[in-house]
């Protein structure tokens, strides 16, 4: 049973972080190298893709969409897709694409006189999957070792949700020690009492025979 519980609650966080990680914004220092725009027909990777842009036929089983293609300060190339989020989610409020792929497409640079460029972006990048990190905005900064700035959101996000799952689970204990618990012993203890009530009845009838 302890085997069982610990990897039921190893499952639930494992996704926790999964989501999280998924959603929170996240900042590379790039290089734009080129945009472009690829009729996208979303299968079973159709979960990591938002939707059409806000206004359009969303219900259209292929649509267009905007790309931007980097290479990060490190060197090793990222592409990220550039879609609309609308008010689904992720909560980001983006209804920008078209003008973002503008500032991307304005933002291209050679590595003979390379221009970086800060890229928030929320997703995964996964080739076997054609899975891409969705770009939210985006804004020059001095050069490859420029910082990403601290992540003040995402210390409140999960701070916040950390407030919240220990104020459940103080609640949760408080509960379980003042009703559930004392409800088990007393089920115990009326149960041990008649297991005991059964054994010496059988007893009287050991001691007749």
């Amino acid at each position: 049973m302890t085997m069982i519980k610990w990897v039921f609650w190893s499952t639930i966080w494992l996704l926790v972080i999964a989501v999280f990680h998924y959603t929170l914004p996240q900042v590379d220092i790039v290089r734009v190298t080129d945009t472009y725009e690829k009729r996208i027909d979303p299968g079973e990777n159709a979960l990591f893709w938002s939707q059409a842009d806000v206004g359009s036929d969303g219900t259209m089983a292929n649509r267009d969409v905007f790309f931007i293609q980097t290479r990060r300060a490190k060197g090793d190339v990222m592409v990220y897709r550039n879609e609309d989020t609308g008010w689904g989610w992720p909560p980001y409020f983006k209804f920008d694409t078209s003008n973002l792929q503008a500032e991307a497409a304005d933002a291209k640079s050679t590595a003979d006189a390379a221009q970086y460029y800060a890229i928030k972006h929320y997703g995964w990048r996964n080739e076997f999957f054609t899975i891409f990190p969705n770009a939210i905005s985006l804004r020059p900064v001095e050069g490859p070792e420029a910082s990403k700035g601290i992540p003040f959101l995402n210390i409140f996000i999960i701070t916040l949700f950390a407030a919240i799952v220990w104020a459940i689970y103080v609640r949760w204990r408080r509960f379980r020690m003042s009703r559930i618990d004392p409800t088990l012993e007393a089920i115990e203890d009326d149960m041990a009492e008649r297991s005991g009530a059964v054994k010496r009845w059988l007893g009287t009838w050991k001691k007749k025979a």
